[in-house]
């Protein structure tokens, strides 16, 4: 897992990308990124596949601001990211939601 962080220089604004490798999801077939960012809608942003099996997502969000968010694996296995800027306790459930700080 990895998240990369790209800070524009001509508007307020960090180009966010967000990757898990294929090592860590050997068997997945679809892997959406939920959050905040677009109101946990598992449809909203799915993660595109590699011909190397590592799922990404780019998304361009708002400086100064921060954000909970998760994997959703096959519909149905959550996932925090292990380099998450902190962990905070969702509102839905016992688990905690992954957090990117901008």
């Amino acid at each position: 897992m990895s998240i990369s962080k790209q800070y524009l220089k001509t508007k307020p604004a960090c180009k966010v990308t967000f990757k898990l490798t294929a090592d860590r999801l050997p068997a997945a077939t679809q892997v959406a990124l939920l959050g905040e960012f677009n109101d946990w809608d598992p449809a909203a942003l799915p993660m595109k596949k590699s011909k190397s099996g590592e799922f990404s997502a780019t998304l361009t969000l708002p400086v100064n601001s921060e954000y909970q968010f998760r994997y959703l694996v096959d519909g149905g296995t959550w996932l925090n990211d292990e380099e998450a800027d902190a962990y905070l306790p969702s509102r839905v459930s016992y688990d905690e939601n992954s957090v990117i700080r901008l």
